[in-house]
């Protein structure tokens, strides 16, 4: 995959929510949105897989501490529909990052690396970025 945006500097604080939107390639197998620290050390890696690796319709999450993957978390909810345009909202606490997902769905992934501010944000694969938001 391509890298599509990288951000830094973005000094997004507990309780702030980073909003993404995007259009989904019609033939879209993955994308991903990276946050966190820089690109070795991600307290979020967010990647909704249609058809790549192995996995069908399901969003893979994970955190990279020193150049090091921890381990997966998979959510079974899939809003995404290749062709579509689809928005993200991810906020964090002390214990957690949150996302909501375009249908409403919400779950937390733990905040493994303990980040009191995100600073980075990368976006690659197969989705074409809109609009960024801080909320």
């Amino acid at each position: 995959m391509a890298c599509g945006l990288v951000a830094s500097n973005l000094n997004l604080k507990p309780g702030e929510c980073l909003r993404v939107r995007g259009e989904v390639a019609p033939d879209a197998k993955s994308f991903v949105l990276n946050l966190g620290k820089d690109d070795n050390n991600v307290c979020l890696h967010f990647n909704p897989r249609f058809n790549i690796h192995g996995d069908i319709n399901i969003i893979v999450c994970n955190s990279k501490n020193s150049g090091a993957w921890g381990t997966e978390q998979r959510e079974s909810v899939f809003p995404f529909q290749p062709g579509s345009v689809t928005e993200v909202c991810i906020s964090f606490d002390q214990a957690d990052m949150i996302i909501k997902l375009s249908d409403g769905y919400t779950f937390k992934f733990p905040n493994r690396l303990n980040l009191e501010v995100i600073n980075y944000l990368a976006a690659e694969g197969d989705l074409k970025i809109k609009c960024v938001a801080f909320e």
